[in-house]
């Protein structure tokens, strides 16, 4: 399945020549172990009120949702609307967006903002549960962010409020791929990502995004 994710993307890109591939391709072995082994979702009924939240912080690497929607069965996702990525009217647009694309959550592309919203997402299950019982709403939120995200001003007050309220249903991933658009990111960031978010309250550890033993321990 990673590597059909793989495939997808290279191919989509290639056929609209543009688009970012090299989040796609890296984290392909997360998002397989993530939607096989642990999202609770229903791709016939993609908007089920319980359903896990996927939240792509790094909406450029939009291939990497569309790929996985076509893989896990969202009818209307289908091999032509992959074909047509990033064309004028397709439901695999640039960045994902939401009301537009069944199965997104949240329109991203301005970088932290997803982030943020996937800790509004938190806060709003653990609200909820609180109102109605964990038999009725329970489900987790996980995020998937970039170097871009995490070097926004927003991610931080977004981090810390959710390490101040201990939201432990809420996961976030961060592709540490070391390269942005201008080159290593050593270029502009010297940051402990691991340590940032320890200091902020949270369980944090760093794993082998590749190793899918390590990706399924939580």
């Amino acid at each position: 399945m990673a590597n059909a994710i793989r495939a997808l993307a290279m191919d989509a890109v290639e056929k609209a020549k543009s688009g970012h591939p090299g989040l796609p391709m890296g984290a392909a072995d997360v998002a397989t172990v993530l939607f096989t082994r642990f999202l609770k979702f229903d791709a016939a009924d993609p908007a089920w009120p319980d359903r896990d939240r996927f939240v792509l912080s790094a909406g450029h690497g939009s291939m990497l949702l569309y790929a996985l929607f076509y893989l896990t069965g969202y009818p209307k996702m289908t091999i032509a609307e992959i074909e047509r990525f990033r064309q004028l009217g397709s439901l695999t647009p640039g960045h994902p967006e939401h009301g537009h694309t069944p199965g997104v959550e949240t329109t991203t592309g301005p970088l932290g903002q997803g982030l943020a919203n996937a800790v509004g997402m938190a806060i709003t299950e653990r609200h909820l549960a609180a109102l109605f019982g964990g038999d009725i709403v329970d489900h987790t939120t996980y995020v998937l962010v970039s170097d871009g995200d995490l070097m926004e001003g927003i991610s931080q007050e977004a981090i810390a409020i959710a390490g101040h309220l201990q939201l432990k249903k809420l996961i976030v991933f961060y592709d540490d791929n070391g390269i942005t658009i201008d080159g290593p990111t050593s270029l502009s960031d010297s940051v402990d990502q691991v340590e940032r978010f320890k200091s902020a309250g949270w369980a944090a550890t760093l794993i082998d995004g590749h190793d899918p033993s390590a990706t399924g321990r939580r």
